[in-house]
């Protein structure tokens, strides 16, 4: 069996965006507003060159709430997939639920198996890449990353983000780190 790390994205591996129509800080809606975080690619590359699978999983609701297009997000994550290869790291999937309860796209609104807190995506790569959940974690900066990982039987980190800090305070990590290069020094050490 193979042991992994599932990343949350907006928020630990890119910067969430300030959408000046809301006042609150989002996923980026256009290539041009997708900013990696801070030291992050160093910490992913040390994981992966470890031996972990390296799977992303994560809340995608733009399009379903009307606020950008659905090929301006898959263009952000094609930006996002070329920049973490050409560092020599391979992420095994990338699992993106579009939906939203609240959404106005009708076929992306509504609930759903595959939106966080739902540990969907996780169970998905276990089957799929014979993934030992009693070894792997999901790293998340909000409490459905956690409560995520939780309802999945992963390890769970949450890492301290400022601008998402109004979406923590209800779930109970099993660890609080502040960056990436935290998490390296738990998981490896």
């Amino acid at each position: 069996m193979n042991k992994a790390i599932f990343f949350d994205r907006d928020g630990v591996i890119n910067k969430l965006v300030l959408n000046p129509k809301t006042s609150e800080y989002e996923s980026p809606h256009e290539v041009k507003d997708l900013e990696l975080m801070p030291n992050v690619l160093l910490p992913i590359k040390t994981l992966y060159d470890s031996g972990y699978h390296l799977f992303v999983v994560s809340n995608q609701p733009s399009f379903a709430k009307g606020k950008t297009t659905l090929e301006n997000i898959k263009e952000v994550h094609i930006k996002l997939q070329k920049t973490i290869e050409a560092y020599g790291i391979i992420i095994k999937e990338y699992y993106y639920c579009y939906h939203h309860p609240l959404g106005i796209v009708s076929e992306y609104s509504g609930e759903c198996e595959c939106r966080k807190p739902k540990p969907f995506f996780i169970n998905k790569a276990k089957e799929d890449y014979d993934i030992d959940l009693s070894q792997s974690w999901m790293i998340g900066d909000q409490d459905s990353d956690v409560e995520c990982g939780k309802a999945a039987g992963v390890k769970t980190i949450m890492i301290r983000n400022e601008h998402s800090s109004k979406k923590r305070g209800s779930s109970s990590p099993d660890y609080l780190l502040d960056n990436l290069l935290e998490v390296i020094n738990l998981i490896l050490k």
